[in-house]
């Protein structure tokens, strides 16, 4: 039996981190949570360097990645996973307050699973994330790296 697989949270704002992490746990899944405040620390996460250079080998089930961080930017973190050969197959869920259509649009070209505009309402956010955290944590099935 597989063990669970982490969720990793890219995410700058603390706010929007803890209601995603809060929402995870709301939707009862026992898969551990890993909160990144950068693009550059999600790489770090993935390639399983710096300060992650020991943590257990494998991918998370899904990245929730925010587009405007410090550091790197979403979107150059969704174009560097794509370009990595171990990495390109990873779920890639972009979590954001952009609504702009060249965000949108730059996203899907870089191969994102799925685009979700973070709802400005706190109760439609936690169900958003809920949604999310159990479909690609449960029950989306994603090819076993070799």
């Amino acid at each position: 039996m597989n063990p669970l697989r982490t969720i990793l949270i890219a995410e700058d704002s603390p706010a929007d981190a803890e209601m995603a992490i809060d929402a995870l746990r709301d939707a009862r899944l026992a898969n551990p949570i890993v909160h990144v405040e950068d693009g550059v620390e999600a790489l770090d996460f993935l390639l399983r360097r710096g300060a992650f250079a020991d943590r257990e080998p494998g991918l998370p089930a899904v990245l929730l990645l925010d587009i405007k961080m410090p550091r790197m930017d979403g979107l150059e973190v969704l174009q560097r996973i794509r370009n990595e050969e171990e990495l390109k197959r990873l779920p890639v869920v972009i979590l954001s307050s952009s609504r702009e259509e060249t965000d949108l649009a730059r996203s899907w070209d870089l191969g994102v699973n799925a685009y979700v505009v973070k709802p400005v309402d706190v109760d439609q956010f936690f169900t958003a994330v809920k949604t999310l955290g159990t479909f690609w944590a449960v029950i989306n099935q994603a090819p076993e790296l070799e």
